[in-house]
């Protein structure tokens, strides 16, 4: 079988195929038809840029086309899931090409857009929907969609969905599917978790594995780099200038850890004359879309990303992949570089190795199996860097809270709520996780990696935002102001009667001492009674108390009053 004829696909989908231009399938898309058409569960294992998407895609439309049913109103007949919004909204996307000359509506549903909009579209049901867990519950709670009417359900980039967090969302999303539907599970890896999970999705499955599990791209030529964190953000603006001047460079992925790294170094890039944006969950979902479109069209060579972007994200004509920042958990290397050398290209990833990030550096080429070449310095690197523009002054303050921001970003504590929108996963000991946190590192190599962070922040030289004259003049500043402790510096508040509530007390003459209260027990002074204490035996007006004879109670019982 060397054509998608040769597979037994539909006619519709074999002419939509030649629009595209594909005419022979890829090694996952080979192995998986064939069992899909027959209705098999399929445990796909293969790294990013295989074609997974056409893999599941064709068969199941082959399926639902074969087998025409009205559709069913706040429903659908195949669901896809997908671990971020840029993914899914791609799926979805290829989707539509693939069934363009079929009768078979495609739906997609996200976070980050207003949620009616999404429930008004599902109110007439659809054939295929594309959704982020979140978003997917979040329409189930509000009854806008149900998911008892699924054939085929499809769970996409497994491994990242571990990471994110969603394991919670897709065991109750497990809960609502009908048990008789045919089930997809693909991932990039398939450790041990991965492999639990999926034995809650698939039954007597058919494994599929193309290549062998956390390899790189075979067409990527990979460097490291090794420099001082200070030097990073000048040697990235060298590189890139020259390189999309020369055209060597057609577009670029350079990623961060942090959302607010990113951006500092767009800020830097564009201060350089290289045209860039950033992507991560900070950004709302208009500007990550125009962010993204741009980048596709070419308009915008450069785009900065956190690794919200380093899965299933398409882009064609990526020739470079930068690290800025390597990732703490070796697997997302082996995503970010898969960005680059898609559908036969080459492609080169240069990683930027500060010296508390060796470590990180054994860990991904333990794992790969590559040892990365080492790149040394451009030449009359210093004199290149010092030529380089600073970027927009900003106020000590600006530069105090972006700080902090990067701390907390470090820390997994900042971002915005939006579902779980670009948040960056903390330590979560729960015995259903295996003991570690999300992004798959142990508690302890979590302490030890944000130790390392904080001591290279400690350490490192500011940068060129730094402004020292501001610095003094808010020390000066500082120094000028009165003191907390010191009254007389103080303006004189006038009190309720007028005047100056701190005029001596000779002034306002001396007030009688309120009597003191004593305990009940303590010794009064002598010659003194306490106030409203009454002798015993007597009333008020020093009468003597009248003792009441003895009576007889209603009930005829005797009581003696006194």
């Amino acid at each position: 079988m060397s054509y998608f004829s040769d597979l037994g696909l539909a006619e519709p989908l074999i002419r939509a195929l030649d629009t595209k231009g594909y005419s022979e399938p890829t090694p996952i898309q080979r192995q998986s038809i064939p069992a899909l058409l027959e209705g098999r569960d399929l445990l796909g294992i293969a790294q990013t840029g295989t074609g997974k998407t056409a893999a599941f895609s064709l068969p199941s439309l082959h399926r639902l086309a074969a087998n025409p049913k009205a559709r069913s109103n706040a429903s659908c007949r195949m669901l896809v899931l997908s671990p971020t919004r840029e993914l899914a909204a791609q799926i979805a996307e290829n989707m539509r090409g693939y069934a363009k000359y079929l009768n078979l509506s495609v739906q997609c549903v996200f976070g980050g857009i207003p949620v009616g909009k999404q429930a008004r579209a599902l109110v007439p049901g659809c054939d295929i929907l594309v959704a982020t867990p979140g978003r997917l519950l979040d329409l189930i709670d509000q009854r806008a969609l149900t998911l008892r009417n699924v054939e085929i359900f499809v769970l996409d980039e497994a491994d990242q969905m571990m990471d994110l967090g969603f394991i919670v969302p897709l065991k109750r999303i497990s809960a609502l599917l009908p048990k008789e539907r045919q089930s997809l599970f693909f991932s990039a890896t398939m450790p041990k978790a991965i492999a639990d999970l999926g034995k809650q999705f698939i039954h007597n499955p058919v494994r599929v594995e193309v290549t062998p599990q956390a390899t790189t791209a075979e067409r990527v030529e990979q460097y490291a780099v090794f420099l001082n964190q200070a030097e990073k953000q000048a040697l990235l603006s060298i590189s890139l200038k020259k390189g999309l001047t020369s055209g060597e460079i057609d577009r670029a992925l350079v990623f961060t850890r942090t959302k607010h790294g990113a951006d500092r170094v767009v800020r830097h890039l564009n201060a350089a004359g290289v045209n860039s944006a950033a992507i991560h969950g900070n950004k709302s979902q208009a500007q990550r879309t125009a962010a993204l479109l741009a980048f596709r069209k070419g308009t915008t060579p450069v785009l900065v990303a956190t690794d919200i972007a380093a899965r299933g994200i398409d882009v064609s004509g990526v020739s470079h992949v930068f690290n800025y920042e390597l990732p703490n958990v070796p697997e997302q290397y082996v995503h970010r570089i898969g960005r680059t050398a898609r559908a036969g290209a080459d492609g080169v990833a240069l990683s930027l190795v500060a010296p508390d990030e060796k470590a990180y550096l054994r860990d991904i080429e333990r794992l790969t199996g590559v040892t990365l070449a080492r790149a040394p310095l451009p030449d009359n690197f210093k004199e290149e860097a010092a030529r380089l523009p600073a970027p927009a002054r900003r106020t000590p303050a600006e530069m105090e809270q972006d700080a902090r921001r990067e701390e907390r970003d470090a820390r997994g504590l900042g971002g915005a709520r939006g579902g779980q929108r670009g948040r960056t996963p903390r330590p979560n000991n729960n015995r259903s996780n295996g003991g570690q946190s999300r992004d798959g590192q142990s508690r302890d190599q979590y302490i030890r990696n944000e130790r390392m962070a904080d001591n290279r922040r400690a350490t490192a030289p500011r940068g060129p935002q730094f402004d020292p004259l501001a610095s003094e003049d808010r020390e000066a500043r500082a120094a000028a102001a009165p003191r907390r402790d010191d009254r007389s510096a103080r303006p004189a508040r006038p009190d309720q009667r007028g005047g100056d509530f701190r005029r001596d007390r000779s002034e306002r003459g001396e007030r009688a001492e309120r009597p003191v209260k004593l305990h009940r027990d303590a010794v009064r002074p002598v010659g003194q009674a306490p106030r409203g204490d009454k002798p015993q035996g007597a009333q008020q007006g020093g009468q003597q108390q009248r003792r009441k004879p003895a009576g007889k109670k209603p009930n005829g019982t005797q009581r003696r009053w006194g």
